[in-house]
């Protein structure tokens, strides 16, 4: 069984983080590790962390040095990664039971180093486990592959459903961008030379705002989309251009799910 090296940054989310953390502990595939940064948490997280340490050692807490942000968090739990595959969990989301089992699986065929699947949406008040899950007709589809061109055009992999495979790509690390971090590594995963693979299974659930709804968080992410395409991945502004539009109407369509 291969090991997992599960990746969870935690910022002022002991509403939601046990829930969060159960779902992965509860996964039917079980050798996995929970590397869980708190960046300078306010709220008690890193007090209901330790717990969670101390009833299963397979939870391995951090606190960050200085608050930098969830990009930051996330590296500094992949540098501590020791797993054949590195996989993303936000810390108010949650992973139904056979989503590491069903895609570590898949990504051992898969003949790419990334791989995706399928997620739910759920309103951001649902206060259930993953086991409790009930699925829904929310679903954000997976494509079956994707490469550069296609994710410079559209984000299509959802964070919280990414995974890696550590022994062909290593650990890699995310920029240090104030947002979009996780889209800035699917692209340069993917412009060494790497295509991503999808599942179509939802075997995610991501909280998100009532269907129809586009946050004002969501809109915030087009100077970040601007940002990303023109100095991280130094394309044209024609170029750019069309790949905000492609992003804005991703977003426009999420939405009304």
């Amino acid at each position: 069984m291969a090991l997992v090296s599960v990746v969870m940054p935690v910022y002022n989310s002991a509403a939601t983080l046990g829930a969060a953390i159960r779902s992965v502990l509860t996964q039917t595939h079980s050798d996995l590790e929970l590397l869980v940064t708190d960046d300078k948490s306010s709220d008690g997280s890193m007090d209901l962390l330790m717990e969670f340490a101390r009833q299963d050692e397979r939870v391995l807490p951090e606190s960050a040095p200085e608050q930098g942000g969830a990009g930051r968090a996330r590296n500094l739990a992949i540098e501590r990664a020791r797993g054949d595959y590195v996989a993303f969990l936000d810390s108010d989301d949650l992973w139904l039971p056979k989503k590491l089992e069903r895609q570590t699986d898949f990504a051992a065929t898969a003949d790419a180093p990334l791989t995706f699947t399928s997620y739910y949406k759920m309103d951001a008040d649902y206060d259930g486990e993953s086991t409790d899950f009930v699925p829904n007709g929310r679903v954000i589809r997976a494509r079956e592959h994707v490469d550069y061109r296609a994710m410079l055009v559209q984000d299509h992999i959802g964070a919280l459903t990414a995974m890696y495979d550590r022994t062909v790509l290593g650990a890699r690390l995310m920029p240090e961008m104030r947002k979009r971090q996780d889209y800035a590594l699917w692209l340069s995963i993917m412009r060494d030379g790497h295509d991503a693979r999808g599942l179509p299974e939802p075997l995610a659930v991501y909280r998100a705002h009532r269907a129809g709804s586009l946050s004002s968080n969501k809109l915030s992410l087009v100077q970040y989309n601007w940002a990303l395409y023109r100095e991280h991945e130094r394309l044209s502004v024609p170029r750019s251009t069309r790949a905000l539009a492609g992003a804005v109407w991703q977003s426009l369509r999420n939405s009304r799910i």
